[in-house]
This record gives structure tokens, C-alpha cells and sequence, in this order.
């Protein structure tokens, strides 16, 4: 069920030219990218400090949920720094040789980007203190009484780590980062804007009420938000039309079943069975995983965060509870338990 899931922000790519237009529509410089106000202006002070002294900026720890903007905000900072980046992520980086190989390949200033750093390997994460702190790599060759300790200098680097759960970082890796920001959700006027320039890049052309109502529909997400955009421009071909209006954008996100805030029929479906069979909850996950044929880390992960932050969801001991929000907004009275 997740994979056709149009709103999830692991949706995977249709093709590969859609992963190619994903890439392109991201933003290179800092002036480019939309909203996270307050992270980039921090950022744009560290790294004109950092290129002033002529030194590789502090490491970097970005956290939030998926689709913010994470990866870009890292090509960004390589590119202010005008340095080399190379990416990789936490599961691909399984044994303490592969980051030694990373890590000594790198050259002075070079940007390394580690996403979803929080899944790092325990001993491979060992290995990373000393080398962000010290700039050492130390690496033990041959076993039992002829082992020895080769201790390699590295350059001075910038990592640059992503992750959606800041909270599974163990404290001595979070210490390391000098440079800790969180991205929020966007709001719809700034979705508004991405869509906009997107649809520039795209060469497609949409009025600004069109514009606002898919930035209004896609979580908060900038990720959904390009993918909605193709998804309506598809409906807007298919009709003819060479420009998307209100009408268009409204037609097509309703055939998509995305209601006004986002929603889709796997959170509707979630909220009527918690209504419907369990009076409004509590109801536990096990309970809630059989309810809908998901599993319980999908749920916890895609499903939950968003209703619990538009307040239609929340959490308790004896389980899950759909708020008196999520009763008006699916026009249903709620029973008095």
C-alpha cells in the first residue's frame, strides 16, 4: 500500500527521468531555496565566516522529517564552500573499512554527506569520533600479538549528517556537530512559491490560486509538493488545457483523493476505522496494523506524524485516540463515551 502512496515522502520515482527532474528542480545556491528562514540565515553567516578564515566549516547535523529539503540544504553548503561533496548514507556504510575508504579520499575543505546517519553501524560510528574531532583515522592492522595501531591524518572536512529521528543518535555522535538545525514543515505560501519556480524549470504554466491550493494539499512537504505538480499537469495535458488554474489543480487532486489538508484515503480509512470500531480509541498499534493491512513501523513512521502535528491523532499509554478535529473534519458527531 505505501508504494502507490502519492503522499508519502518516500514515494518512490516512476521512471528515471522523473528522479533526473527531481534533481534538477532542486535549488544550488542559498538565496535559491524557499523558506527554513531561520536555518538559512544561520547557515549563511557560518559559511561566509568559515570562507573568510579559509577553513572547512564546522560539522553539520540537519534533522526533521522526510522531504524537507535535507539533502538539498547539503549540495547547497558544498557549493557556498565551493568544494567537492560525496554522498552516502548510514545502511550503505556497513563495515569500519568502507568509511575508512571514504574518509581518506577526501580532500581539504570536501564536504561529506552521511543520510540517515542515525542508522550508522556502532563500530563504524567509532571510528568517526576521532576523525571529526582530531582529523585522525586510526586503524588497526593484523590480529592477535603482531596487531598494530597505524594512526592516518586527514583533512580537514565538513560532515554533513541528515536524519528524521535526531532522537536514535547517540549523544556522543550528536556532541560532534557544531552546527545542529531542525526543518520545520512548510507553509502553504512557501510551498506556493517552490511550486511556482518549479513549474518555471518544468516549463509548465500555473496561476497563483493553483499554486496555493496543491501548496495547501501536500503536508507541508516541498518533496510532495513537485510531485503533486506533475501529477496535475498530467490531468491539465490530458485535457488540453496549456495553463493549470484553481479549477484544474481542484479536479485533479480530487481524483487523486487528496482532500483540502492533505489527507488521503489511507489516513480517512485509519481515522473512520478507529471511529467506527472503537468509538475514537484508545486502540493499540497491533490492533490499528490489522485495522488498515499496514505494518506497525510504517504506521508509526509515514501515517502518525502528520495526523499527530494537524492534531487529528494523538498518542496515549492505552493507545491511540482521534481528536474531536478529526470528528468535524469528517463530518462526524461524536459519541459521548
Amino acid at each position: 500500500m505505501l508504494e502507490n502512496r502519492i503522499i508519502s515522502p518516500e514515494f518512490g520515482f516512476s521512471s528515471e527521468e522523473e528522479k533526473i527532474q527531481e534533481i534538477n528542480l532542486r535549488p544550488k545556491a542559498i538565496d535559491e531555496y524557499i523558506g527554513q528562514e531561520k536555518v538559512k540565515e544561520n547557515l549563511k553567516v557560518y559559511i561566509q565566516a568559515a570562507k573568510k578564515r579559509g577553513e572547512a566549516l564546522d560539522h553539520v547535523l540537519l534533522y526533521g522529517p522526510p522531504g524537507l529539503g535535507k539533502t538539498t540544504l547539503a549540495m547547497i553548503i558544498a557549493n557556498e564552500m565551493e568544494s567537492n561533496i560525496k554522498v552516502t548514507s548510514g545502511p550503505a556504510i556497513e563495515k569500519a573499512g568502507d568509511l575508512a575508504a571514504i574518509l581518506t579520499n577526501l580532500k581539504e575543505n570536501d564536504v561529506l554527506f552521511i543520510d540517515e546517519i542515525h542508522r550508522l553501524n556502532k563500530n563504524v560510528e567509532e571510528i568517526l569520533y576521532p576523525a571529526l574531532e582530531d582529523f585522525n583515522l586510526d586503524i588497526i592492522i593484523g590480529k592477535g600479538p603482531t596487531a598494530k595501531s597505524i594512526r592516518l591524518d586527514l583533512p580537514h572536512f565538513t560532515l554533513v549528517g541528515a536524519t528524521t529521528k535526531a532522537g536514535s543518535l547517540s549523544a556522543p555522535l550528536r556532541d560532534r556537530f557544531g552546527i545542529i538545525s531542525k526543518l520545520e514543515l512548510y507553509s502553504a505560501e512557501n510551498l506556493a512559491s517552490i511550486i511556482k519556480r518549479s513549474a518555471k524549470i518544468l516549463n509548465i504554466e500555473i496561476d497563483d490560486e493553483a499554486a496555493l491550493e496543491i501548496g495547501s494539499r501536500c503536508r507541508g512537504t516541498p518533496r510532495i509538493a513537485n510531485r503533486l505538480l506533475k501529477r496535475v499537469r498530467d490531468f491539465a495535458e490530458f485535457e488540453g488545457k496549456t495553463k493549470i488554474n484553481y479549477t484544474i489543480a481542484n479536479e485533479a487532486l480530487n481524483k487523486l483523493e487528496i482532500d483540502e489538508i492533505g489527507l488521503d484515503r489511507v489516513d480517512r480509512e485509519m481515522l473512520l476505522g478507529i471511529i467506527n470500531g472503537f468509538n475514537g480509541g484508545p486502540v493499540g498499534l497491533d490492533t490499528l496494523a490489522a485495522l488498515i493491512g499496514e505494518d506497525k513501523d510504517t504506521i508509526e513512521d509515514v501515517y502518525e506524524p502528520y495526523l499527530m502535528q494537524i492534531g487529528f491523532l494523538s498518542r496515549t499509554p492505552r493507545g491511540r485516540i482521534v481528536s474531536s478535529l478529526a470528528y468535524n473534519h469528517l463530518n462526524i458527531e461524536e459519541k459521548k463515551k
